[in-house]
């Protein structure tokens, strides 16, 4: 392994495409999650695309 990242917990999401994960990112629904996750956690999101 390379670096210091040491995640306690890892969430993988599957989209069918990049444009449909930043919609769901960028989603009303969506909104209120996101923010009580911001407020909630230190957090890093990572969008991957072709894994």
């Amino acid at each position: 392994a390379e670096g210091d990242w040491r995640p306690t917990r890892v969430v993988v999401l599957e989209f069918p495409t990049m444009a449909a994960a930043r919609r769901w990112y960028d989603s009303e629904e969506y909104r209120s999650p996101k923010a009580l996750r911001l407020r909630s956690a230190r957090t890093h999101l990572v969008f991957v695309e072709g894994v």
